[in-house]
């Protein structure tokens, strides 16, 4: 059993759990807790290496059996380690690293006929956590990410997404406006968000699918990544509010757009 918090193994665990530069360097992330080191392996991500105490062992049998089973490496650790690498305040005792999935820059991937979320410069975790929820519990066909937003496989995402992380279709774009501009050109129809003037989104069809645009969260989406797309839409809002929190707005965007 591993107690001690020089260890090299949890010394590495612990720099993917606060810093994004090492989650780019190596390849990997990590996810903490039962039912997201289990969606985890269940959904196909590789796991690296899995984490857990003794009482969760005991507790959560099922559970560690189908996590052990896939991980490449299993490493016991005590109570006390386990509630200083994580990002919980009551941890469960489970924490798996995981390699990172596949979400490269391919336009091609992109069917003109699907219905896809893309977000641009989404800086809350939680904001992005929720929304990658809200995305694969309404049926999109995937995200499309700008570069700058912040890191999906952050704890504070990765946990908020219950898993979505592991499971709906991401792409992550170098030059987002570029790509949406590419995807409007190819026909498929593009909507920029905004709280300008624009359609009201209650009046628009979306039966032939296409992008909805979310944008950051105190200055909504880029004045060029709006003209590239092919239409502008806005929630009509009553009361004094001059603006919803983005994972609220991207919530009632995309039940509209994909129901």
């Amino acid at each position: 059993m591993i107690s001690a918090k020089d260890n090299e193994l949890i010394k590495q665990v612990s720099a993917l759990m606060s810093s994004a530069k090492r989650r780019r360097e190596s390849g990997s992330f990590a996810a903490e807790g039962v039912r997201l080191c289990a969606d985890g392996v269940q959904s196909g991500a590789e796991a690296l290496c899995f984490l857990y105490t003794d009482a969760a062992r005991k507790k959560y049998s099922a559970e560690f059996g189908l996590v052990s089973s896939s991980a490449g490496r299993c490493e016991e650790i005590s109570e006390s380690l386990f509630r200083k690498i994580a990002d919980t305040q009551n941890p469960q005792g489970f924490m798996c690293v995981f390699k990172k999935l596949d979400k490269n820059d391919k336009s091609y991937t992109i069917n003109n006929q699907g219905r896809y979320a893309a977000l641009e410069n989404i800086q809350d975790p939680s904001n992005m956590g929720t929304i990658l929820r809200t995305a694969e519990a309404l049926g999109a066909d995937g995200v499309i990410l700008s570069e700058d937003c912040c890191d999906i496989y952050s704890p504070k995402v990765v946990r908020g997404s219950m898993g979505a992380v592991f499971r709906v279709p991401v792409v992550i774009a170098a030059d987002f406006t570029e790509y949406i501009a590419g995807l409007t050109m190819r026909g498929v129809c593009t909507y920029a968000s905004t709280p300008h003037e624009a359609e009201d989104i209650r009046n628009v069809s979306f039966e032939n699918g296409g992008v909805m645009l979310i944008g950051n969260e105190g200055n909504g989406l880029r004045r060029e990544t709006v003209e590239a797309c092919k239409m502008s839409v806005r929630i009509n809002m009553k009361g004094r509010a001059e603006s919803l929190n983005a994972a609220a707005a991207a919530a009632i965007l995309l039940y509209r757009f994909l129901s």
